[in-house]
């Protein structure tokens, strides 16, 4: 029996009452999916790490509601939220979220500077209206910040210049990261920088890259997004440059790979990264930004009895 089938089996035990949608694991919280945000008798434990799921990943339990959807997430022992696209949501509803997540106790993780949308808007370009439009993001940024109570943001440079030398790219963005810092400083915000994976155009791709721009800018506002699935398909060795990088890093995410699906999915040891971050002494948020890899409720209860056995890890 395959590693990730044995334990998707070993949550979804007690056949019909995980049909029915309860979850009947330890460390699972029994709850009933009728009526919005029902509160379980017991609600589960925390896990070692912060780990931050996104809205839409429990809704087959928790429905369409955003605030129901975070009750879900702390009555199942998530203790922070990730949502990338917050800026783009209405002023009432981000409100809302922050005022929910400081009643339940949650932490708010990453969501994205919008920095017009377009990756022709590259920082590495050199160019004043490139960098207005992201001045302007990261000004809107920081009164969205204020009304869901967060402290990171990611911002992702954009796309390569293919005219310009790539030292002289990597100065562009320096320079322009240096001014967005100046936004967030007084503030005690931290823009994160996240390097992708999604294609080759992208200018930010290795974590010693973003490394190197992080301590161009130099500032408390500026660090790394270390962001595993796209780390191990860019580079591997996944702990090696953890640790190489680690006094830059601010903030994780994961996915396993292949698939961005949740851990045990696929070829990462989530099981022993996780106990190496939680041994460094991470107090951050890891950020779930990944699909579940099943369908439905019983997709759901494997997310989280997957995340149960990833965070297993003896300290």
């Amino acid at each position: 029996m395959k590693r990730r089938d044995f334990f998707v089996k070993t949550s979804l035990a007690a056949g019909t009452t995980a049909l029915a949608g309860l979850a009947t694991t330890p460390g699972l919280s029994q709850k009933t999916p009728k009526g919005k945000g029902a509160t379980p008798a017991q609600p589960a434990a925390k896990f070692k790490l912060n780990y931050a799921p996104h809205f839409g990943m429990f809704e087959n339990h928790a429905g369409k509601d955003p605030l129901d959807q975070l009750k879900f997430m702390a009555d199942n022992g998530f203790m922070a939220l990730e949502d990338n696209g917050m800026m783009g949501r209405p002023v009432e509803l981000q409100t809302k979220i922050g005022e929910t997540l400081a009643k339940l106790g949650m932490t708010m993780g990453v969501f994205v500077v919008d920095k017009g949308g377009n990756s022709q808007n590259t920082l590495a370009a050199g160019k004043q209206e490139y960098v207005d439009i992201f001045l302007n993001g990261c000004k809107r940024a920081v009164e969205v910040a204020k009304r869901v109570n967060a402290k990171w943001m990611t911002v992702v440079p954009g796309d390569f210049d293919r005219n310009i030398p790539l030292g002289v790219q990597t100065g562009h963005v320096i320079e322009a990261l240096q001014r967005g810092a100046e936004i967030f400083e007084p503030h005690g915000l931290v823009m994160v920088l996240e390097p992708l994976s999604d294609t080759p155009n992208l200018f930010l791709r290795y974590s010693d890259q973003t490394y190197m721009i992080c301590k161009g800018v130099n500032s408390p506002s500026c660090k790394i997004l270390f962001d595993i699935y796209h780390m191990q398909k860019n580079e591997g060795r996944l702990i090696y440059n953890m640790d190489q990088t680690w006094n830059e890093i601010a903030y994780i995410q994961i996915g396993d790979e292949p698939g961005r699906k949740e851990p045990t999915t696929g070829e990462i040891n989530y099981k022993n990264v996780f106990a190496h971050i939680h041994k460094k002494g991470f107090k951050g948020i890891l950020g779930m930004e990944h699909g579940n890899a099943g369908q439905g409720k019983e997709g759901e209860l494997a997310l989280i009895a997957a995340y149960r056995e990833s965070d297993n890890f003896k300290v």
